[in-house]
């Protein structure tokens, strides 16, 4: 079955389906660690899989990358680590991208 993504329909339908795929890959966390016994490493692996996360998707763009995103990774870096927060280190990562995006051009 083809989804005509040219047309409206087609992209509410792309989207909805991507809706229900992301909200089943975060519920079946919920469901699967019922069967899993929290043990002292288990919850030392779950407390650092944000943190590795973070830098699995940062490390290519940081190796790849030019001065706007080298900027936004230090800037991510020092804010998770100062705050401790990954949302706010995001975020704080993304305000540094664009700055530097826009004072250089």
């Amino acid at each position: 079955m083809a989804i005509d993504t040219s047309t409206t329909e087609g992209v509410v339908v792309v989207i909805a389906a991507m809706t229900v795929a992301a909200y089943l890959t975060r519920i079946a966390g919920f469901f699967l660690m019922r069967f899993v016994a929290v043990t002292p490493w288990v919850e030392a692996w779950l407390g650092a899989l944000p943190l590795a996360v973070m830098g699995a998707i940062l490390a290519p763009i940081a190796i790849h990358g030019g001065p706007a995103e080298w900027t936004g990774f230090v800037a991510t870096l020092v804010v998770w680590r100062l705050k401790g927060d990954d949302i706010l280190a995001a975020l704080g990562g993304v305000v540094a991208v664009a700055l530097v995006r826009a004072v250089l051009g």
